[in-house]
């Protein structure tokens, strides 16, 4: 009797989604197939805990998921490396400096970039994102900063983006800056291209965030899109000027350049465009997962509570591809639970019409975020 031939799994990017795959993989491994994961990074960083690790609330390594030992454990092979692009009639991943990988069913999920960092590159400028390396480049920055500055002075720190994840950026900063820094002034400025902050927010929860803004002197600038980044300043698109040492690039989510050369359909918003069973839209037999994949029929916001609820639609739909079965749709949920770290051990929660700012809203935050990470680490 001939052995069935083995098939090939692939994971480019190990997110939320993917990560889930690697979990599952450990325990039940799809029969007859191989696993390859493709990766930029050594770490996969949880996001929900990024704020409190920024505010010292846990150490570095309580938000990674070290994927060497998680591949191994699921007996899945580890590529180090940027993709540059698809063979889609050889079903290949395109390397610049390694060899091509082959799969039979790919799962794409890379992610997102902030919204127009790169046309701001300086090295006043920190992007949240890769989030593996931003608090080491964010103190790597005020370090610089701390040696250049007059001691009478105030170092000037600006947020660009004033949504959910420019927020909690902006209090936790604080938090640590108190605690590594307990010597030295700062100006905290959010600067937001929008009328308003925290969008998709309820009216009461963002009155409480800008009452917490205002009592830890955060300023805050609307109609403040930035066209212009210098090493003492940014400049808006009226011409407006806001003084800053160190700006931190935290606004919306956009598409990351690799995403276009995958040769594959792209929505409006410049993700892979996919169905709702997160297949492609092409057809092929390639899935995009957490922020890089927009689902044409339903668009939903870039958030991790996506990514992790899809997470059960992608392992079923890897075996029903590969066995010739229906797939499943993924149903993005119209509502769900909001919690913001607000630094200093609180964390505001939103749910449906209520709104609370305490301490107890961060213990359950923090309860819901190690339980989720411990089953990868």
């Amino acid at each position: 009797m001939q052995a069935t031939t083995s098939r090939h799994v692939v994971l480019l990017g190990i997110g939320h989604t993917n990560a889930h795959v690697l979990w599952h993989w450990q325990r039940n491994p799809i029969p007859n197939c191989t696993l390859t994961c493709i990766t930029r990074f050594p770490t996969s960083t949880y996001s929900g805990m990024l704020p409190g690790t920024l505010a010292g609330q846990y150490a570095p390594a309580q938000m990674e998921v070290a994927l060497a030992p998680l591949a191994q454990a699921a007996g899945a092979a580890l590529v180090a490396g940027n993709a540059c692009g698809l063979d889609l009639e050889r079903r290949t991943v395109q390397f610049e400096n390694h060899p091509p990988v082959p799969y039979d069913v790919l799962s794409v999920g890379v992610g997102s970039m902030p919204a127009g960092w790169l046309h701001y590159q300086h090295p006043a400028v920190v992007p949240i994102k890769p989030m593996q390396t931003f608090v080491d480049r964010i103190d790597q920055r005020i370090q610089a900063v701390n040696g250049a500055v007059e001691r009478a002075k105030p170092i000037r720190i600006v947020i660009v983006g004033g949504g959910v994840a420019g927020i909690e950026v902006a209090l936790c900063l604080q938090a640590r800056l108190a605690t590594h820094l307990p010597e030295r002034q700062f100006s905290f400025t959010l600067a937001t291209a929008s009328d308003s902050l925290a969008s998709g927010m309820r009216t009461a929860s963002v009155a409480k965030l800008q009452r917490i803004l205002a009592d830890r002197q955060v300023k805050v600038r609307s109609h403040f899109e930035v066209t212009a980044v210098q090493e003492s300043y940014l400049e808006s698109r009226d011409g407006q000027r806001i003084a800053s040492d160190c700006a931190i690039w935290a606004t919306h989510a956009s598409a990351p350049p690799v995403l276009q050369k995958l040769r594959l359909p792209l929505a409006e918003d410049g993700f892979l465009a996919i169905d709702p069973t997160l297949q492609t839209t092409a057809g092929h037999p390639i899935f995009a997962v957490g922020d890089c994949g927009t689902i044409v029929q339903q668009p939903h916001p870039k958030a991790g509570v996506f990514a992790v609820r899809q997470c059960p639609i992608l392992w079923h739909n890897l075996h029903a591809i590969l066995e010739d079965r229906p797939l499943r749709k993924y149903h993005a949920q119209r509502d769900f639970m909001k919690i913001l770290n607000t630094g200093e051990g609180k964390a505001l929660l939103e749910y449906k019409r209520f709104s609370f700012h305490a301490h107890w809203c961060w213990l359950l935050k923090s309860w819901i975020d190690r339980g989720f990470i411990k089953r990868y680490q």
